[in-house]
């Protein structure tokens, strides 16, 4: 349907001009604009409205304060005007007969400031005179009388409205909302197409397969996308794929790279790339270039606005599970960071809804520490800290309080002077923790397996360290239906179940996942989420999955 939409005339596209008068000056407006330009003119509309309807209001209120007046006063006035030789001196006469204001207040007429108001006296008009002489005998009857009062307090309530309108922002507002909802009831009828704005007409998305991709970002800053059926599925302890091009790493090689991240991502997924400064941006995945297998990828220089001495530290995916972005930036989500001298900092995921292209600061690192893992959580997990040693540390989340975007963290683990941590997980118990050796030796073990302790604690034992394992490189939550993805410093790859890596207790070496060369160690871990209906092929002839594990694998 989106392809018809585009290549065909189904849908339509047409252009407003809005150039219109503004100020007395012509302006191009964009639909906000003239927006505010009609409700502007709605507000001088009823301003000028109401204080017309003032005017007229007052001008009635000045005759009935006449009348109420002269009838409280009848008999003086009938002497007055009796007594006067013509209607000159009668109005001249009238016109000097004082009032003090506590006896106009006494009758009911407000005190408002009015004309006839000067000091503490209440004196009358030319235009209450003229109304007082051209007063009728039947209106001084009882009935008559009652009816100016009626009608005066009526008048008064209308200006008292009237007025609180003139002086009530919102008042005017209410009336403009009331008018045109009135407007809408009358004359509104079913709209029968949709109208959208022209860069939307058809979102980018709604032309691009949401299909599962692996993303590599090297340590010189080159990435890519990749189809994840280019990667087959192959047994433990083979040799793997070429993954990468990547330049060698010898010791002399000063342009030498490696894959420095690995994760699998939708394509419509978001992707925070957090920096070693602290600071993050965003991106979409399929806006990142798809290349093959062996590519080298494109600096991402290209992609974001990195300071000249940034480079990326963490990577971090949100699922885009549906088109409203409310979905993504949710206000029950919290980012965890974890450094590598053992601070944690917990950030609510909604703090980071508007990062601008030039990034915005997401957590505040010391000179000597750097961002090693950050994760999506919902407040209320466990997460499990992995050092680069062998230990590991599981506690509560709560234990971490929520921390704005500048915050520097608190302490998660008490790492030694020569250990650092390499990995955060998230705690599930359906779930098994994968570790991962540089010299490509693995195990699973179940999170119950670790006792609970408090952040800030040294730990326990999650891999048995010797020469022939080596140090502990990543950590990862596996269950048995997962693929991983092994990645070495020199580009090579390996796509293993996981069901095919046995499950060990914590103080164990584990098994070979991946057959290294000479020089070589594994860099990273991810895992591969396989398209629905791919087919996984068989390993490497040399080394079956049935094969027993070599001398020395398992503890």
């Amino acid at each position: 349907l989106n392809n018809l939409f585009k290549h065909t005339s189904l849908e339509t596209s047409f252009s407003v001009n809005m150039l219109a008068i503004d100020n007395r000056r012509p302006r191009l407006l964009n639909v906000k604009d003239a927006i505010n330009c009609y409700i502007e003119h709605r507000r001088e509309v009823v301003l000028r409205r109401t204080r017309y309807l003032l005017r007229k209001a007052e001008s009635q209120a000045e005759k009935l304060e006449a009348f109420l007046l002269a009838i409280a006063h009848l008999d003086e006035f009938i002497e007055i005007i009796r007594s006067s030789s013509n209607r000159e001196e009668a109005f001249n006469r009238l016109k000097a007969y004082h009032f003090p204001v506590e006896t106009a207040r006494g009758l009911g007429i407000l005190i408002r400031g009015q004309p006839s108001i000067v000091g503490e006296r209440y004196i009358f008009t030319d235009v209450q005179v003229n109304h007082i002489l051209e007063l009728r005998l039947y209106q001084l009857t009882g009935l008559e009388r009652e009816k100016v009062k009626a009608d005066y307090d009526r008048i008064l309530a209308e200006i008292e409205d009237l007025m609180d309108i003139l002086a009530k922002e919102h008042r005017v507002l209410t009336i403009i909302k009331e008018e045109l909802q009135a407007i809408k009831n009358r004359f509104g009828t079913p709209r029968l197409t949709t109208i959208q704005a022209a860069e939307g007409e058809i979102r980018m998305e709604d032309l691009i397969a949401n299909k599962s991709t692996v993303v590599t970002l090297t340590h010189r800053g080159y990435i890519k996308r990749t189809d994840a059926a280019e990667y087959r599925t192959q047994a433990r302890g083979g040799k793997g794929l070429k993954g990468m091009e990547t330049r060698d790493t010898g010791a002399e090689d000063e342009e030498a790279d490696f894959v420095e991240h690995l994760f699998a991502a939708s394509s419509h997924d978001y992707l925070m790339f957090f920096t070693n400064s602290g600071r993050v941006y965003c991106h979409r995945v399929y806006a990142i270039p798809e290349m093959s297998r062996t590519g080298k990828g494109r600096s991402i220089k290209n992609l974001l606005n990195l300071r000249p001495d940034e480079r990326i530290a963490a990577v971090l995916r949100l699922e885009s599970l549906a088109d409203d972005e409310e979905s993504v930036w949710r206000e029950d989500r919290f980012v965890v960071f974890a450094t590598t001298d053992g601070i944690v900092k917990k950030t609510a995921l909604s703090a980071f809804r508007n990062i601008r292209k030039d990034g915005i600061n997401a957590i505040n690192l010391a000179e000597d520490n750097h961002l090693v893992s950050v994760v999506l959580t919902d407040g209320e997990r466990e997460i499990c800290l992995v050092t680069h040693e062998g230990q590991a540390v599981r506690c509560k989340e709560t234990d971490v309080r929520p921390m704005g975007r500048t915050a520097a963290g608190v302490k998660g683990v008490n790492t030694a002077a020569e250990d650092n941590v390499v990995s955060l997980t998230v705690v599930d118990f359906e779930r098994q923790l994968l570790v991962v050796s540089e010299k490509g030796l693995g195990k699973r073990t179940p999170f119950a397996d670790y006792r609970l302790t408090k952040r800030g604690s040294k730990g326990v034992i999650t891999m048995n360290i010797t020469e022939k394992t080596g140090k502990v490189v990543s950590a990862l939550a596996v269950a048995d239906g997962d693929e991983i993805m092994i990645m070495t410093t020199s580009g090579q790859s390996v796509r293993i179940p996981v069901s095919g890596i046995r499950e060990c207790g914590r103080n164990a070496q584990g098994v070979k996942l991946m057959g290294l060369r000479e020089g070589e160690l594994i860099q990273d871990v991810a895992i591969i989420i396989a398209d629905d209906g791919e087919d996984a092929e068989e390993g490497d002839a040399d080394l079956p999955e049935s094969a027993a594990p070599q001398e020395g694998e398992e503890a």
